[in-house]
């Protein structure tokens, strides 16, 4: 596969991940399980692609990559979270955008 097609499938699972992650502090508890399965999904595509765009460009795993593992892990357990505190909803959400622009910010500026 391309490098573009992994390009592609990454923001794409980026933008689920995150509208479902948001969606998640707002939804009624009935949904939970839909909605995490759906981040969970999306989670993984999001890993794999990642991991396949830096194999196909033979980039090795540098220390942006590696921030950029950390800001997912974060957002993947974001959700999950977002159902048992309610009450902190704010401070989450402030979290997720942070991870979710530092990821956003490795990517383009490839720091180190």
């Amino acid at each position: 596969m391309s490098p573009i097609f992994y390009q592609i499938l990454h923001v794409s699972s980026l933008i689920v991940l995150l509208g479902y992650t948001f969606y998640a502090f707002a939804a009624p508890a009935e949904t939970r399980k839909k909605v995490l399965m759906i981040t969970g999904v999306a989670s993984l595509l999001m890993l794999v692609s990642g991991i396949g765009l830096l194999h196909k460009l033979q980039l090795g795993f540098p220390g942006w990559a590696m921030a950029k593992l950390v800001a997912w892990l974060g957002l993947s357990a974001l959700a999950g979270v977002a159902f048992k505190r309610r009450a902190q909803a704010n401070v989450l959400m402030m979290v997720g955008f942070v991870l979710a622009i530092g990821a956003v910010t490795m990517a383009y500026l490839k720091p180190f």
